[in-house]
């Protein structure tokens, strides 16, 4: 049993077809209107609701942060990396790769913002990392049912099978003395994130093309990896929407 849980992320859920529903639950004390758009869509399509009492839902779901809402699915489909490249959402291509990120807040956090500053998709390892789950779809506000993400048995040889894609490979190190906006990021690349206190492991450093940093100016030495993801992702969108080389909604 995998559960989707916040009103957000089931709604999202609900307009893939990556997954397979059971039920939605509802809790029987909310009579909104966001709740009730959700139990007409899950209706519509053929959906079964359960109304529960919300002391039911917070056991269901393990958490008192479901909104009222929770639904038990299949698992979250993990994509294959070519289906990640082929996701490019702009004139160069951007993967984000997380070298064992354990938090799966951070995960959730750095999957919404991948999706917000278009970036194609997420690359994430198969052991001694976060997964998706229902919190990091919550986490994520629904995200992790449109940005594409694949787990793979081996960090730095995925490295290498994307530079012979003609990618570049940036990681991220608060030690690194060339700073983030300092690169060109328009081509074909590839940011990599370590790990929460350990940052990117020595083998994957090697197989960087740049390491760079974030200025710190204050007391503490280093940002938390999500803010730092949303740092450096948002100076790739900027420069490539200076150069015309991604395409912004109105």
């Amino acid at each position: 049993m995998h559960l989707i849980y916040g009103i957000n992320s089931v709604s999202e859920a609900l307009k893939t077809r990556g997954r397979a529903f059971e039920f939605v639950s509802i809790a029987k004390e909310r009579h909104d209107l966001r709740l009730q758009r959700l139990i007409e869509e899950c209706r519509r399509m053929g959906l079964p609701v359960r109304f529960m009492a919300r002391a039911e839902l917070d056991r269901l779901a393990g958490n008192v942060a479901h909104q009222g809402v929770v639904a038990v699915t299949s698992a979250k489909q993990y994509s294959d990396i070519d289906d990640v490249i082929a996701a490019k959402r702009g004139t160069y291509s951007l993967v984000v790769i997380l070298d064992g990120l354990e938090d799966p807040h951070n995960l959730g956090a750095i999957i919404r913002t991948s999706d917000a500053a278009a970036a194609d998709g997420l690359i994430i390892p198969e052991r001694r990392a976060a997964g998706v789950s229902g919190t990091v779809t919550k986490v994520s506000s629904g995200a992790t049912a449109h940005v594409p993400i694949a787990r793979v048995s081996n960090v730095a040889r995925t490295l290498q099978d994307l530079k012979t894609r003609n990618f570049w490979i940036v990681g991220l190190d608060e030690r690194a003395p060339e700073t983030y906006d300092s690169v060109d990021f328009n081509m074909n690349c590839a940011l990599v994130l370590g790990s929460e206190g350990k940052g990117l492991h020595e083998l994957v450093k090697r197989h960087c093309d740049f390491l760079v940093s974030i200025p710190m100016l204050g007391k503490v030495s280093s940002l938390n990896v999500s803010v730092a993801a949303g740092v450096v992702l948002y100076e790739i969108l900027r420069q490539r929407r200076t150069k015309g080389a991604v395409e912004v909604s109105s």
